[in-house]
């Protein structure tokens, strides 16, 4: 039986008489080596395939001789083309592949009527039942954790901000048991960048974005300096617009606005302060204020609906189209069924596929939107001399990616089969429940940001190379692609969707066992590796204004 990940959740792995392999549909001309030593010459495969050299595991295995020119199939796609002859039963990798054009996007027609209704297979038509422990927010949205946050305006005041943030911690968190930490979001920008130019919004609403997270309950306090181009009060909500997912009307931010800004703002050149002792006793005060209001929230049950989970992958390996990225497809699937919100991101592990993914937009609009999104990156790469093809790590050939075109090919498979109902643009928040495609590079810290901006109170990684990758404001759920990754990481892996490759497990038991662990992790009942060891990145701006 042939090992699809498309459209097939009861495939097994095909055993040669030397070893073991993966393909992914009839109609590949490769088949990727599950070996976790990989196989040596000599070995017989499918249809008697002889490996004319050792292949690493991972990687892939001509299953007929090809010509030059000749096209290299893998997931029913052409992923390239043969640079030279290729004798049957040999290794194919980046050397012997000539990486093919992206889809024109001009070319890629909007979705017909019939075709926008995708029906997700094996899962209930009656829905999916489920519940979390979570904090609701006045404005109906739901964190997963109870964090005072700590923003800044600019950089300048970092050294501060770290500072005050190790003094919360020390000195006031055991004071409100309810509070799990004190995060400081510090970042390179509001000062020395042009504050007006078009591209500046996208870091400016970032920032903005991800202090209306969630899982910081309102409770944000934004420390400014006093002279920098970015106005605290720029980060605070405007006159009618979407706060935690939930619309604020206009009249109560009038209301509020003085308020915020007192309660919520605080410069370090004021002149009240004299000297850097009373600059911190002034941010002490202003903490304790929010930490007794962060302090009465207590978890409630919440249903699958109020999940906003962010989809990203990471050091991926040519398992992570197999098993690690459909398993988190399918819990997608599973969480869109239940009411849920999931999105997908990093644009150039969505252009080569974006032909396949068009046809699901809800309508002609979210596809134009979606193509729109691919054609800004190309014109960004071009203006810095760079394509696509950038995007592939010498970790990710390692592992047995070729090239983008075959590493986006297996990427896209964690959206799942759920209809695109939205696309959004970097930095924005999400403003429709479903599956949303939110465009971000794909540089883990910066795709990562943006999807905190975006919303998410929850975060799924699939790995095939293995990263330490993790966030303090969201857990992060650590999924691994293969077994021999779970078992070396055995105490930062959260989750192992290695044995779908042996056929031990199937992508819908999978999908289930990770769909309930999002709602343990969510309800606060398990930690994920990174919380429990206390490993997170810096979060990264994406900034493609031009500095003054």
């Amino acid at each position: 039986m042939n090992f699809n990940t498309q459209s097939d959740n009861t495939q097994t792995p095909l055993l040669g008489a030397g070893g073991l392999v993966i393909k992914t549909t009839p109609n590949d001309n490769v088949a990727i080596v599950a070996n976790p030593t990989g196989l040596k010459r000599g070995a017989i495969v499918l249809d008697g395939v002889v490996l004319e050299e050792d292949i690493p595991m991972g990687h892939k295995v001509a299953l007929k001789s090809l010509d030059e020119g000749d096209e290299i199939i893998r997931y029913g796609q052409i992923i390239g083309y043969a640079n030279r002859f290729i004798e049957k039963g040999s290794w194919i990798n980046e050397t012997n592949i000539n990486m093919p054009q992206p889809p024109k996007l001009e070319d890629i027609a909007p979705p017909a009527p019939d075709e926008r209704a995708f029906v997700t297979k094996n899962i209930p038509p009656s829905g999916v039942r489920g519940h979390f422990m979570g904090y609701r927010n006045p404005d109906g949205s739901v964190g997963t954790k109870n964090i005072l946050g700590i923003t800044t305006s600019v950089q300048c005041v970092a050294g501060i901000t770290n500072f005050i943030e190790n003094k919360i911690r020390k000195e006031l968190l055991p004071l409100y048991p309810n509070v799990d930490d004190v995060v400081a979001f510090n970042h390179s920008y509001g000062c020395g960048i042009a504050i007006d130019a078009p591209a500046a919004i996208i870091p400016i609403r970032t920032i903005k974005h991800i202090a209306q997270n969630p899982n910081f309950g309102g409770e944000i306090m934004i420390i400014g300096l006093g002279c920098e181009k970015l106005r605290p009060e720029r980060l605070l909500p405007e006159n009618g617009e979407l706060v935690n997912g939930g619309l604020v009307s206009n009249t109560q931010l009038t209301n509020n606005q003085s308020t915020n800004n007192q309660s919520s703002i605080l410069y370090l050149q004021d002149e009240q302060f004299e000297g850097f002792y009373e600059m911190v006793d002034g941010i002490m005060e202003m903490a304790e204020k929010h930490l007794k209001k962060l302090n009465q929230r207590k978890r409630e049950v919440c249903s699958v609906a109020d999940l906003v989970v962010g989809m990203q992958c990471g050091g991926s390996d040519a398992f992570s189209g197999l098993t690690g990225n459909p398993v988190a497809g399918f819990a997608a699937d599973l969480i869109v069924k239940g009411g849920g919100t999931v999105f997908f991101s990093e644009v150039t592990e969505v252009r080569d596929a974006v032909h396949l993914l068009v046809p699901r937009c809800e309508s002609a609009e979210v596809a134009q939107k979606l193509k729109d999104e691919m054609a800004w990156y190309d014109n960004y790469l071009s203006q810095g001399q760079a394509d696509r093809s950038a995007n592939t790590t010498p970790g990710n050939k390692g592992g047995g990616l070729s090239n983008i075109v075959e590493k986006a090919l297996g990427s896209v498979v964690k959206s799942g089969t759920s209809t695109i109902v939205d696309v959004v643009s970097p930095g924005e928040k999400v403003r429709k429940k479903g599956l949303n495609f939110v465009a971000t590079p794909a540089s883990d810290f910066a795709c990562g940001t943006l999807q905190l901006a975006a919303g998410m109170n929850m975060h799924v990684f699939i790995t095939g190379r293995g990263t330490p990758y993790g966030l303090n404001m969201v857990p992060v759920i650590k999924v691994s692609s293969n077994s021999k990754l779970a078992n070396r990481w055995h105490d930062l892996i959260d989750f192992d969707a290695g044995p779908v490759a042996f056929g031990q497990k199937t992508i819908e038991e999978m999908g289930w066992e990770l769909f309930q662990l999002i709602l343990e992790i969510a309800s606060g009942n398990k930690k994920v590796a990174t919380d429990k060891l206390g490993l997170y990145n810096d979060l990264v701006l994406f900034n493609p204004g031009p500095l003054t």
